[in-house]
């Protein structure tokens, strides 16, 4: 899979959704899709965790700091 932004991921993964609730798909094609969707999924959650541990993070005289949001 390229390198996709979460939009692009995101968005394709909407198009895989919304083609596998077609009903006129073979079952090849829609096994197909549903590999491409769990591959497009694992995508979307790695860069919303990778967002989420620089968004963790706060700038100090030091350079970045981790801080308890708590």
């Amino acid at each position: 899979m390229t390198k996709l932004t979460f939009e692009q991921a995101l968005e394709q993964l909407e198009k895989t959704v919304k083609a596998l609730e077609n009903k006129d798909i073979s079952l090849d094609e829609a096994v197909k899709m549903y590999n491409e969707g769990l591959e497009l999924s694992k995508l979307c959650y790695e860069l919303i965790k990778k967002s989420e541990a620089l968004v963790v993070k706060q700038m100090t005289d030091q350079g970045l700091k981790e801080f308890d949001v708590e």
